[in-house]
């Protein structure tokens, strides 16, 4: 009886492990992911150096917003199609130009803060 359960079992968590795997494989967007954190730590480095000032970052952000956005609508049907990825990293190098324009412009997080 315990063999038998234990056959049971080993057979469901295998059967179950083999369709979570295919899953998460065919969703998974990690260059994606890693882009993102690149970026955002891209941005946070501007603000901290004062090159990007409050009005530019909000911009920024809410690009990287609308991103993760599409990136989540890509992934919510388990699989993420070579046009969607495609999409993703014609938005993110949009969004990279973005941030490099902005953080090499001629505006300040201390020249917008003066009166």
């Amino acid at each position: 009886m315990n063999l038998r359960l234990l056959a049971v079992g080993a057979t469901v968590a295998l059967s179950s492990l083999g369709a979570w795997a295919q899953a998460a494989s065919a969703a998974s967007t990690p260059r994606v992911d890693q882009r993102q954190a690149r970026q955002e730590q891209r941005i946070d480095q501007g603000v901290a150096s004062g090159q990007l000032n409050a009005r530019e970052t909000a911009r920024l952000e809410k690009e990287q917003a609308v991103i993760d956005k599409a990136e989540n609508r890509a992934k919510s049907d388990g699989t993420v199609t070579k046009k969607e990825r495609a999409r993703l990293h014609r938005m993110q190098n949009h969004a990279s130009r973005d941030i490099r324009h902005q953080k090499h412009d001629r505006q300040t997080a201390a020249a917008s803060a003066k009166p």
